[in-house]
C-alpha cells in the first residue's frame, strides 16, 4: 500500500463515500488524504480546511479543479469528482506513485546527466501543455513536482489562474518565496513567463539543492530576485544557458515552455509533435507513456471531404413537437407524417446570426428551433486535429476544449462529456463527465489500453451515454484502422455523478466490425450496419442481435442517430440511388414510408419529424447547413462554412419544444 501518516484525531474516516487510510500532507488550503475506492483503487482526497470556509478560499479551492480539468491528464494529477462533506468542498484526484522533486533531491542527491535533462524536458513539457490550456501555475516549485514511473508530474493548482491580464495585490502576493518572479513580488500582472521562472529555479535546485536566490529569510530571498544575478548552481551546457534566460527579471526577456523544449531536444520537431517529443524524451528508460497525442478516430463512412456527427439527443419528444399541415390532425403517426404532405418548419424571420469561436463559420439560430447546436469540432490543418468547443449552456457561449477527442453537451445542457487525449495513469480510457449545475466532475473508466471508447450520443432524458469500443491497429502503409468490438454504456447518476458507473458490452459479431453503434429508435438498445451495407441490424441492451432489417441502402455518412425525435422512423440514402436520394423506413416493420430526392449532399439528421438538415455544398461560395422538407426543397439556412474550413457540428432537441 501506498506509504502515508496516520490520521489525526479530528480526521474523518470516510470523504465522499471513500475510506480514508491516512493523510498525504496539510498546506494552507487544505488536508489531503489517500482513500481507497470500492474497487480498491488508491485516488488522493483534498478537503478545505474548517477555517478556510470564506467566500474567496471557496472559490479559489473549486478554481483548482476547474483548471486542473483543463490541463492534459499526462502531466498532472487527473481530477476525477469534486464534491461537498460538512459543507466544506473536496477535490477527488488521481494518486501519482512516486516522491516529490524535493524529496528525491534531499533523500538522494541532486540531478545530473540524463536525467536532469529528462527531468528539465519533462517539466517543461508539462508546462506547455498547462499554457496550451491557457492556465497560469503561480506555484511551480521542486515540492510540487511528482517523479512518477513514467516522468515527472506537476501537481496543486490551489493558486492557479485562468491565462489572462490578472494584476495582483499587495493582500494577494501568492507564491513561495524562493521560486516567484519579480513580477509576483511587485504585484504585476502575471502570465506563462512567470512559471517559466519559477521552473528555471526548479531546475537549479534539481542540480545543485539550492534555490538560485536562496531560502532564508523572505525578505532577503525577494530582495535577490528582484536585483541581483541569479546562482545557477551546477548546471552546465546547453540547459545551464536556456535556464539563465528563463531568470531573467523582465519576462519579455524569458524563453516560453515551447521554445526551451526545441532547444534542449537539440533537433528540429514539427510543432505539432513537440508535446508528443517532449513526453517521450522524459519517460524513464524502458518505460512508455501511457498517453496518445492526437489520437482521433477517423470515421469508417467518409462520403465528402468535410465529415459531420449528428447528436440527436434531447429529452422526451411530446406531440407538440410533430410537424403538421395547418388544420392537420396533430395526432397523425409519425409514419403516416412521413407519407403525406410535409409543411414547412416554423422558422423565424430574423434568426440570431453567430459567428462561431475558431474559425469564420456562421450561426443562424433562434429560441423557436427544435434542435440546438451544443458542440462542434473543427479540424486544424496545421496540428493535423481536431479542435472541439462546446456550449456553456444551452444559449451561452462556446468554449474550447483542446484536450478533448470528443465533447458533448446532454439534452438538457446540465452535463458535459469529454474524452480526453490521454489514457489514465493505470491504462484506462476514460470519460469525464462534468455536472454543471453542481459543480462536480466525475472520470469515469471505461476499457484498458489499446481499446478506446468513443463518444457517441446521450439518451433524450440524459441518464445514458452511449460509447463505440473500438480497437486500433496500423496498416502497413502506416495508416491508423478500427475494428468495432461493442459498445459501452455510462449510466449517469443525476443525484451524484461520482457515482456514474459503465458497462462494457462484447458484440460477438464479425459482420459489424467496420461499423459504428447508434441507440436504436427506443434507446433500450443500438444498431449497427452490418456486411457491406446490406442492412441494419438491431442489438438488446446485452449485445445480442433480435433483428435484421436488410436492404434499406447506406446509412449516411456519419451520421449518429438516424431515427425521428419519435423513434418511429429512420432515415438512409436510398439502395442503388443517386446522390440526394433519400428513403425514409418505419422502424417498427421495416418497410419503405417514402423516397425523395433533394439538392443535400450529405443528410446529417432530423430537424423535426417531417424534416431533415443537411450539407448542401454545390449552390454558392459557401457550404451550407440546410433543413430540407420532404418535397425536396431547402426552407432555412442553420450554418454557414468556408469550403476549407472541416467543422462538425453537434446538435440536441430544444428541451423547450417537447412540452
Amino acid at each position: 500500500m501506498p506509504s502515508s501518516m496516520p490520521l489525526l484525531p479530528g480526521d474523518p474516516r470516510e470523504l465522499g463515500g471513500l475510506k480514508l487510510l491516512g493523510r498525504l500532507g496539510e498546506g494552507g488550503q487544505g488536508v489531503v488524504y489517500l482513500a481507497t475506492t470500492p474497487m480498491g483503487a488508491h485516488v488522493v482526497v483534498k478537503w478545505l480546511r474548517g477555517d478556510r470556509s470564506d467566500e474567496e478560499s471557496v472559490e479559489r479551492f473549486l478554481r483548482e479543479a476547474q483548471l486542473a480539468q483543463r490541463v492534459a491528464p499526462f502531466c498532472t494529477a487527473a481530477v476525477l469528482s469534486t464534491g461537498v462533506e460538512a459543507n466544506r468542498p473536496y477535490i477527488m484526484s488521481e494518486f501519482v506513485e512516486g516522491p516529490t522533486l524535493h524529496r528525491v533531491v534531499e533523500d538522494e542527491g541532486p540531478r545530473s546527466g540524463a536525467a536532469l535533462d529528462r527531468l528539465a524536458i519533462g517539466t517543461a513539457t508539462a508546462l506547455a501543455a498547462i499554457q496550451e490550456a491557457k492556465v497560469v501555475h503561480r506555484d511551480f516549485k521542486p515540492s510540487n513536482v511528482i517523479i512518477a514511473a513514467d516522468g515527472p508530474r506537476v501537481i496543486d493548482f490551489g493558486i492557479a489562474r485562468p491565462l489572462g491580464p490578472v494584476p495582483m495585490t499587495s493582500s494577494t502576493q501568492i507564491g513561495t518565496p524562493s521560486y516567484m518572479s519579480p513580477e509576483q513580488i511587485m504585484g504585476h500582472a502575471v502570465g506563462p513567463a512567470t512559471d517559466m521562472f519559477s521552473w528555471a529555479g526548479t531546475m537549479v535546485f534539481a542540480s545543485c539543492g539550492h534555490a538560485p536566490f536562496g531560502g532564508d529569510t523572505t525578505h532577503a530571498v525577494m530582495s535577490r530576485v528582484l536585483r541581483d544575478p541569479p546562482d545557477l548552481g551546477l548546471l552546465d551546457g546547453p540547459l545551464r544557458e536556456v535556464v539563465r534566460q528563463c531568470l531573467a527579471k523582465d519576462p519579455a526577456q524569458r524563453p516560453t515552455a515551447e521554445e526551451v523544449i526545441m532547444r534542449l531536444l537539440r533537433h528540429p520537431v514539427p510543432s505539432s509533435d513537440l508535446l508528443k517529443e517532449g513526453t517521450r524524451q522524459a519517460a524513464p528508460s524502458g518505460v512508455p507513456r501511457v498517453d496518445r497525442p492526437g489520437s482521433r478516430r477517423k470515421r469508417v463512412v467518409i462520403g465528402a471531404s468535410i465529415t459531420v456527427l449528428l447528436v440527436v439527443a434531447g429529452v422526451a419528444v411530446a406531440e407538440g413537437l410533430r410537424r403538421v399541415p395547418p388544420g392537420g390532425d396533430p395526432t397523425r403517426s409519425a409514419v403516416a407524417t412521413a407519407e403525406g404532405t410535409t409543411s414547412p418548419p416554423r422558422a423565424p424571420a430574423v434568426p440570431v446570426r453567430t459567428g462561431l469561436p475558431g474559425g469564420s463559420a456562421v450561426l443562424y439560430e433562434h429560441p423557436s428551433d427544435p434542435i440546438i447546436l451544443t458542440a462542434y469540432e473543427i479540424y486544424s490543418k496545421s496540428a493535423d486535429e481536431h479542435v472541439d468547443y462546446a456550449r456553456q449552456s444551452l444559449r451561452g457561449p462556446f468554449e474550447k476544449h483542446a484536450g478533448n477527442l470528443e465533447s458533448l453537451v446532454s439534452p438538457d445542457g446540465r452535463y458535459l462529456a469529454g474524452r480526453h487525449e490521454d489514457y489514465t495513469a493505470d491504462g484506462y480510457d476514460s470519460i469525464l463527465v462534468t455536472d454543471r449545475e453542481a459543480g462536480a466532475s466525475f472520470r469515469v473508466k471505461t476499457v484498458r489500453k489499446p481499446l478506446e471508447s468513443l463518444l457517441r450520443a446521450w439518451s433524450k432524458d440524459g441518464s445514458k451515454i452511449l460509447l463505440d469500443v473500438n480497437r486500433r491497429t496500423e496498416t502497413k502503409g502506416g495508416e491508423d484502422e478500427w475494428t468495432a468490438l461493442g459498445f459501452a454504456v455510462i449510466d449517469v447518476d443525476r443525484r451524484d455523478v461520482a457515482r456514474s458507473k459503465a458497462r462494457v458490452i462484447d458484440v460477438d459479431d464479425s459482420s459489424i466490425r467496420d461499423g459504428e453503434f447508434g441507440w436504436d429508435g427506443d434507446e433500450e438498445g443500438v444498431v449497427s450496419v452490418y456486411g457491406a451495407d446490406e442492412g441494419l441490424r438491431f442489438f438488446d441492451a446485452a449485445g445480442r442481435a433480435t433483428r435484421d432489417v436488410p436492404d434499406v441502402g447506406p446509412v449516411p455518412a456519419d451520421v449518429v442517430d438516424i431515427f425521428s425525435p419519435s423513434g418511429r422512423t429512420f432515415v438512409t440514402d436510398c439502395p442503388r440511388g443517386h446522390r440526394g436520394d433519400h428513403c425514409l423506413w418505419d422502424t417498427r416493420t421495416g418497410r419503405q414510408v417514402r423516397r425523395f430526392s433533394s439538392d443535400c449532399d450529405t443528410v446529417l439528421g432530423w430537424y423535426d419529424e417531417t424534416h431533415l438538415y443537411c450539407w448542401e455544398r454545390d449552390n454558392g461560395s459557401r457550404i451550407e447547413l440546410q433543413v430540407v422538407g420532404f418535397d425536396g426543397k431547402l426552407v432555412r439556412k442553420l450554418l454557414e462554412v468556408p469550403p476549407k474550413l472541416g467543422l462538425i457540428p453537434y446538435f440536441t432537441i430544444n428541451p423547450s419544444r417537447t412540452s
